[in-house]
């Protein structure tokens, strides 16, 4: 009794039409997964940070502690 040979004619179009099918919408699955569990968040996270931010008083808090060169604190 032998083993019967391989199929290996059209082997690799038949596992390609097996496997991209799922490759391809595990991939749009991740893509949106991802969306949805970090740029979301992270997109909320800055609107909500620069609803409250004030960049003139920012600026003026750097400025008198001394962390830029070309302006000089106000006490100076």
């Amino acid at each position: 009794m032998s083993l019967p040979k391989p199929v290996m004619r059209g082997l690799l179009g038949k596992r390609l039409r097996f496997h991209l099918p799922i490759a391809f919408t595990l991939s749009i699955i991740s893509a949106i997964a991802f969306k949805y569990a970090v740029t979301e968040p992270r997109k909320q996270a800055y609107a909500d940070f620069y609803k409250q931010y004030d960049s003139v008083k920012e600026f003026n808090a750097m400025r008198e502690a001394g962390i830029f060169e070309s302006v000089r604190p106000s006490g100076e």
